[in-house]
């Protein structure tokens, strides 16, 4: 299967090349390095994980390997004689780079797999990684605008030409919190409440954390105008919340404070009015210089591409902006079509329900709780981009896992696979049996 990922990489490749200069390339140095670095992940997991998902790796090299040949193909354009435009904010070394942390993201999977043997010896750090994941979502609110700010979102840590995104690692910290957390206080929030309708709600005391989250989530929609950010942050912790104590009245409370904040913060903060604003009326403000120019390109784009798409090469997708990072999936709706975009859905889905599966199949309910809950996270953001894109949704400010450029986004992703490889080979592992050492019984893992 990684075999087969690779070369469906080559091949977008190849079509690149004939799409923007009518002959077949040469094989270049960056997909050679792309194939080496997933070989030796796959050499790794099967060092140090043998029993994990099989397709783990293969999906994610997909995603990532299409990754870097559109932003190879964005940055050829208006070079070599193609009479489109240039994208003016990508660089001649974006794909160089793209490689360059996706190098460095498989390092963060080997050295997770190294480092974390089993999922629970997380949980021994449950604060600690909670205190620090507030700690890089806080880093960027503190800083100078010209050390934090790009594009209006107030997410990053700028010095220099080195850029790196928190949040994206906040992400994975908290997610370690919140289920060492609710482990611990599962019984109190899954038991204790009163029926309602048939729904068991929880009592006032124990709302507490979803307030604490809640809030949280508010402080970074308004000091970090970063509403993705806000939007996986607390969707996660619903959903591990749901996952810990299968209470359909979380859902609702989670629900209900999210639609209250947002109505709150639209009426108050001009910033995020403007997204639904653009939402509802995106042709109104589609001019050039108007604020819905951005996700009007895509739009277009979208439909330029139709059933089938134009054919990798043959498309305008550089018209809009942004699009190698927060819009590279309308790139691959205008050029591979409905069925290319479906079926790049259809990987993250399989990413998601393996994952999914893993949880359901590893027996800690620290690590079943934390890769469903990442799992899920995964899938938000998918939906969240795409829903924004689209215009299923307003728009948010995050990226397509493995497929947008930019490294934290990247090497947070592959840290994720890390994790998910690591319960996976948990859940799919022999059982451990019973054996008779002088006269005392020993657990053993067979083999």
């Amino acid at each position: 299967m990684l075999v087969f990922a690779i070369a469906v990489v080559l091949l977008a490749y190849a079509a690149v090349g004939l799409g923007l200069r009518g002959k077949l390339p040469g094989l270049p140095a960056d997909l050679v390095v792309f194939a080496a670095l997933m070989v030796a992940a796959h050499v790794a997991i099967r060092r140090f994980a043998p029993h994990a998902d099989p397709l783990l790796l293969p999906l994610a090299a997909l995603l990532n390997g299409l990754g870097i040949v559109m932003i190879y193909r964005l940055q050829q354009s208006g070079r070599n004689g193609n009479p489109g435009l240039q994208v003016t904010d990508l660089p001649s070394s974006a794909t160089t780079t793209q490689l360059l942390y996706t190098g460095v993201g498989v390092a963060a999977l080997v050295a997770v797999l190294v480092l974390v043997r089993e999922a629970r010896v997380l949980q021994r750090y449950t604060y600690t990684l909670g205190a620090l994941g507030l700690v890089l979502l806080a880093i960027p609110a503190v800083l100078p605008t010209s050390h934090s700010t790009v594009n209006g979102a107030k997410v990053w840590i700028i010095f220099g030409g080195f850029s790196v995104e928190p949040g994206e690692f906040a992400r994975l910290a908290l997610a370690v919190f919140f289920a060492g957390y609710l482990v611990s206080k599962r019984d109190v929030l899954a038991l204790a409440g009163r029926r309602v309708l048939g729904i068991t709600f929880p009592r006032a005391r124990d709302l507490a954390p979803v307030l604490c989250a809640w809030v949280a989530t508010l402080l970074i929609l308004i000091f970090e105008t970063d509403i993705g950010t806000a939007a996986l942050f607390f969707g996660m912790f619903i959903a591990m919340l749901y996952i810990a104590t299968q209470r359909v009245s979380w859902l609702l409370i989670g629900v209900a404070l999210f639609l209250f904040g947002t109505f709150v913060t639209a009426n108050l903060f001009h910033h995020v009015m403007e997204r639904f604003t653009v939402w509802l009326h995106p042709f109104a403000g589609s001019n050039p210089t108007g604020i819905a120019y951005q996700p009007v390109q895509a739009l277009e784009g979208l439909a330029f591409g139709g059933l089938f798409g134009t054919g990798l090469g043959h498309g305008q997708p550089y018209y809009t902006p942004l699009v190698q990072s927060d819009f590279i999936f309308s790139a691959f709706g205008e050029e591979l079509g409905l069925v290319g975009v479906m079926a790049l859905l259809l990987v993250f889905g399989l990413l998601v329900q393996r994952g999914l599966r893993a949880a359901l199949g590893v027996n800690d309910p620290f690590a079943k709780l934390l890769i469903g809950g990442l799992s899920f996270v995964l899938a938000l953001q998918v939906f969240v981009i795409v829903g924004g894109i689209s215009g299923l949704i307003p728009l948010t400010g995050v990226t397509t896992p493995f497929l947008s450029q930019g490294g934290s986004s990247l090497v947070a992703s592959w840290i994720l696979i890390g994790l998910l490889v690591r319960v996976s080979d948990s859940a799919r592992g022999p059982a451990p049996q019973p054996i008779q050492d002088e006269g005392m019984t020993q657990v053993v893992r067979a083999g």
